[in-house]
């Protein structure tokens, strides 16, 4: 009587776009796991796993743990934060709750209350090349002393 559809492929999204936003107004109680990137400008309440980017946004409100590649607090977040990459904290920004990221960006006038854990060098080398791949430009491999290292790891990001 019905038939069966047939099953989809597993389809891997860009994690350099947004697919999901929670729009001004929206509330989200459970976890979201996401291959791209999320925008939150309404409530979240719940851990945020996600391959690409998360912004949250200044009307944002997110009392969760964040895991993903970058991260932007324009809004409030109350709970841990990971970034693969790097964690902006803008002069809006709330953060209540610890941080681990390669990368630190805060801005004069936010808040933040917890405490940081930079990543090892390693982590970093792996983050300078997917924001190189981001923007389609070849790598050079790392060679020299770990300050050499570290100096080029801090030049190419930026």
């Amino acid at each position: 009587m019905f038939k069966s559809k047939s099953k989809s492929k597993d389809v891997k999204l860009d994690p350099n776009t947004t697919d999901t936003i929670i729009g001004t107004g929206s509330i989200f109680e459970g976890k979201i796991k996401s291959d791209a990137g999320i925008r939150v400008e309404g409530q979240i309440t719940g851990d945020i796993d996600c391959e690409g980017d998360v912004t949250v946004g200044e009307n944002g409100q997110v009392h969760s743990n964040i895991i993903a590649r970058n991260i932007i607090i324009a809004g409030t977040v109350t709970g841990n934060v990971q970034a693969r990459s790097k964690l902006s904290i803008t002069s809006k920004g709330k953060l209540y709750g610890n941080i681990k990221s390669t990368t630190l960006s805060i801005e004069e006038g936010s808040i933040f209350e917890g405490n940081s854990q930079m990543e090892n060098l390693t982590q970093s080398e792996a983050a300078k090349l997917e924001v190189a791949a981001a923007i389609a430009e070849p790598v050079a491999p790392v060679k020299g002393n770990a300050k050499q290292v570290e100096e080029e790891v801090t030049y190419k990001t930026w």
